[in-house]
């Protein structure tokens, strides 16, 4: 028998075909409708029809593949692949409500705290650039944001 290229095949195809170079012959095997295996040798133009076919076939599922949605599309998930996703109007007001949360909290730190909050989270310095400033340690500005940060998530355990 002739090697030929392994494809994949359609749950839908039946049949396999190949070459038979010791007789010569082309071959296509099958299972008929009692599903007894049948051997059938074929024409040249019948072999080469289906060996259309079937590359037909595979370049049919390259197609379905590549290019075609296989999950199912709800209103929901359309919504989250929007690409201007416009926030509910809760959402909206729950974020206002956050931002103000931390605004106050930050207000309510103790003044080197909240200097150094300042710097690193809204001014994007580093921790030794701060250091550097201020004429103190990077261990004690660690320890002052890292301070900040826990009295500030305290806050937010409250509403979890």
């Amino acid at each position: 028998m002739a090697i030929m290229p392994k494809r994949r095949k359609s749950k839908d195809n039946p049949y396999t075909i190949f070459y038979q170079e010791d007789n010569n012959k082309f071959i296509c095997i099958f299972r008929d409708s009692k599903n007894e295996l049948q051997i059938v040798e074929l024409t040249n133009e019948v072999f080469n029809a289906l060996n259309i076919f079937e590359l037909e076939d595979i370049s049919q599922m390259h197609k379905i593949d590549k290019h075609i949605e296989h999950s199912e599309l709800y209103e929901g998930t359309l919504n989250k692949r929007m690409i201007n996703n416009i926030p509910s109007f809760e959402e909206i007001i729950e974020q206002k409500i956050l931002i103000e949360t931390i605004k106050n909290e930050i207000a309510n730190l103790p003044k080197i705290q909240r200097i150094r909050v300042k710097k690193y989270f809204f001014e994007d310095k580093t921790m030794d650039e701060i250091a550097k400033e201020e004429g103190c340690s990077k261990v004690a500005v660690k320890y002052s944001i890292d301070l900040a940060i826990k009295k500030i998530s305290k806050k937010f355990k409250i509403y979890t």
